[in-house]
């Protein structure tokens, strides 16, 4: 790889991570429910999800998935009904006015992993978007390292998230806000949910 391929390939990775998605609304539900505690162990949860998949891809594994109609389609119900439940527990669920009980990190980072590991796009994504920045023919070590990279700028961005979020995380937690901001997560996570569905 050039330098200029691993520059292009450090900023696409960013560009990628800078586009609002399933994980920056899932990290603004669970940093308004658990604080900056949450939300980082929301941030380890996705990023493994996302390394499964960038692993799989440099490995080749991905492409089985594709290549199967069953496997994909169960994969994308199953992240449909994900994002569902996590939407509607958000929209819909009981908000109270008193100060919640944070959850624990383990609900954060699973609620992070399942997330990114039901999501199918993202591992045709993984296998159409690693392979370009390498020539063909190139070792396995070279996707598995960009592999890592992409997790690792990936992470960068979403601590950056936290960092501005820690500093407005007063006026996050507040009653009102809080369940204002608990159902747009919820709306948005039902939007993607249902963006999933019709897609194919």
């Amino acid at each position: 790889m050039t330098w200029s391929g691993f520059l292009a390939f450090l900023l696409a990775s960013l560009i990628l991570a800078m586009v609002p998605g399933v994980g920056t609304a899932m990290l603004l539900r669970q940093s308004i429910r658990g604080g900056r505690r949450g939300a980082l162990a929301t941030v380890a949860g996705m990023e493994l999800g996302v390394a499964v998949w960038a692993v799989a891809a440099a490995f080749g594994l991905s492409v089985l998935l594709v290549a199967s109609e069953v496997a994909y389609q169960a994969l994308r119900i199953g992240g449909v009904a994900i994002l569902l439940w996590f939407g509607v527990r958000a929209l819909f669920g009981r908000h109270v006015d008193a100060e919640p009980d944070a959850p624990s990190s383990g609900s954060g980072f699973r609620a992070g992993l399942v997330v990114n590991v039901a999501n199918p796009k993202l591992a045709v994504f993984a296998i159409s978007f690693l392979p370009q920045f390498v020539e063909p023919g190139a070792a396995r070590w070279v996707l598995v390292a960009l592999a890592g990279l992409w997790v690792v700028v990936d992470t960068l961005w979403y601590l950056l998230v936290i960092a501005l979020l820690s500093r407005i995380m007063g006026w996050l937690r507040r009653s009102a806000v809080r369940r204002r901001l608990e159902r747009v997560s919820g709306a948005v996570l039902i939007g993607l949910g249902i963006r999933l569905a019709v897609q194919s």
